[in-house]
């Protein structure tokens, strides 16, 4: 029975030497990390004023920003403070944010603006004159504007919450995707109130 018992020993000590013979004969290294790499911009402006046209040679939209960065490599532009005006078929419009991030990497230029999103239409008898929300997210040459974020729509005469915009800027619609509630205002200043069972 003793010599069955160094056998069985034996043989379980040779499997778990072998198991573990990989891990025993690595050397030891360290973990080294590696350092974050900080991509630095191509191009920075300050106090940023520009004028885009289109191929017609129409002023397609103008920009002004507190800073500018310019990332080349990785197609996109970070503006802090920015105002972008927009100028569609119909309309003009002013949007401005805290932040914003232009993406060229399409025939489409997409814009992201995030933070306190105000977008004033600057036609002085438009029906809905100012949008607010947290991030928009706008096509330039489609001139188009989505928004998931909630969403409050401002007129003369009437105010709009709800959640979630698309806007066609040329086609001069706006669509609240989920509206919460519209109140209209008349000239004596009583209210109509129409809210959503949502």
């Amino acid at each position: 029975m003793n010599l069955a018992r160094l056998i069985l020993s034996a043989i379980f000590f040779s499997i778990m030497l072998w198991l573990w013979y990989p891990y025993l004969t690595t050397s030891k290294e360290t973990a080294v990390s590696t350092p974050e790499i900080e991509v630095l911009p191509d191009y920075t402006a300050d106090t940023l004023k520009q004028t885009v046209f289109d191929k017609q040679g129409h002023v397609s939209h103008k920009v002004t920003a507190k800073k500018m960065e310019l990332y080349q490599e990785l197609s996109f532009t970070h503006f802090t403070e920015p105002t972008f005006t927009l100028f569609s078929e119909n309309d003009v419009w002013a949007i401005s944010a805290a932040e914003a991030t232009l993406y060229e990497n399409n025939n489409n230029k997409k814009l992201i603006l995030e933070q306190s999103v105000v977008a004033k239409n600057l036609n002085p008898i438009a029906m809905v004159q100012k949008i607010t929300t947290e991030q928009i997210e706008i096509y330039i040459q489609d001139s188009t504007m989505h928004s998931d974020q909630l969403t409050t729509m401002t007129g003369p005469n009437l105010l709009i919450t709800g959640k979630g915009l698309n806007a066609d800027l040329n086609k001069e619609t706006l669509e609240l995707i989920n509206h919460t509630q519209t109140i209209y205002y008349d000239k004596e200043n009583y209210c109509l109130l129409y809210t959503s069972d949502a």
